[in-house]
């Protein structure tokens, strides 16, 4: 496995080929996320923790879809359904990771045909650029056909103290609705009146989020889409050229860390889009390949 670490003033932030995994980031030595000290760890954690999860992040519905008449069959890897690429999805592969200056990394990895049962070949790049108050992740795929691509980044923030308590703001009105197995039912339903109304901010102490939130398409391109406040004085304002992003809070993790010691944001397309016409394509094409740009910016100081 190979390991790097990004430095600049008082950031740090550790990579790991097995993944594309961000294991750490610090400022001074207080960490922003969570993570394990060993890297060997990650090869048997059941969290997703810091990986770039995909081809698909989310859930596929039956572990199946169609493409252009034909059917494909995929790994389940939650009940009869897939989760994240499956259980030997990106998330999981070795990686080839390559530092390029003191504050920048590239990650790439050749998905062959038919891994985890989805058509075609796929080239994947992550450059991951630490700045002073910044990590930024600018993701790329090429395929050598038409093939459904959603990819995700699945750090668990904790903004310098995992046991404190964290509030989250998050520039949408809608939310996916759910049905059995945690599956989007295809509806967008309004989150005013409702527990997972996040636009004015609210902690996120009392309430079990697992959900796709809808960014507002009307947004200022320029302002973050969701800004997260930890209890040491630290915010961290997340830009996405995402359409949403499935927010959740850590109430599941596994040991060793215990629930709500970290609140994912990962902006991504919409999950089961395969199965749902009405949700935006997310099929990336030789021509068309598929691009992302996640920005963390973190502001404030530790009290």
């Amino acid at each position: 496995m190979e390991r790097v670490v990004l430095e600049t003033g008082d950031m740090r932030a550790a990579l790991l080929s097995y993944g594309a995994t961000t294991q750490g980031w610090w400022l001074n030595d207080a960490p922003l996320i969570l993570g394990y000290d060993d890297p060997e760890a990650y090869r048997s954690d059941p969290n997703f923790m810091g990986a770039i999860v995909g081809r698909l992040a989310n859930r596929v519905s039956g572990a199946a879809f169609d493409l252009n008449g034909v059917g494909y069959g995929l790994d389940p890897n939650e009940g009869a359904n897939q989760l994240h690429g499956g259980a030997q999805g990106l998330w999981t592969r070795d990686w080839h990771l390559e530092q390029t200056s003191a504050t920048d990394a590239r990650l790439t990895y050749h998905s062959p045909d038919g891994e985890c049962g989805y058509p075609g070949a796929v080239d994947i790049s992550v450059w991951v650029t630490l700045g002073p108050d910044s990590l930024i992740y600018e993701i790329e795929a090429a395929p050598d056909r038409p093939t459904p691509l959603s990819l995700a980044q699945h750090n668990y923030y904790t903004l310098g103290d995992p046991a404190g308590p964290r509030s989250l703001r998050v520039e949408a009105a809608r939310l996916l609705q759910l049905g059995e197995g945690h599956l989007p039912t295809g509806r967008l339903i309004p989150v005013g009146g409702s527990p997972f109304d996040l636009r004015a901010g609210a902690p996120l102490a009392d309430t079990d989020i697992d959900h796709y939130y809808l960014f507002d398409p009307e947004h200022d391109p320029a302002a973050p889409v969701a800004v997260l406040t930890g209890p040491t004085g630290l915010t961290l304002s997340v830009h996405s050229d995402q359409p949403g992003a499935q927010i959740y809070t850590g109430h599941g993790l596994a040991p060793p860390f215990p629930p709500r010691a970290g609140t994912c944001i990962e902006p991504s397309g919409f999950p089961d889009a395969v199965n749902t016409p009405t949700f935006p394509s997310v099929i990336a094409t030789p021509d068309a390949p598929y691009r992302q740009t996640l920005r963390l910016t973190l502001a404030g100081e530790i009290r």
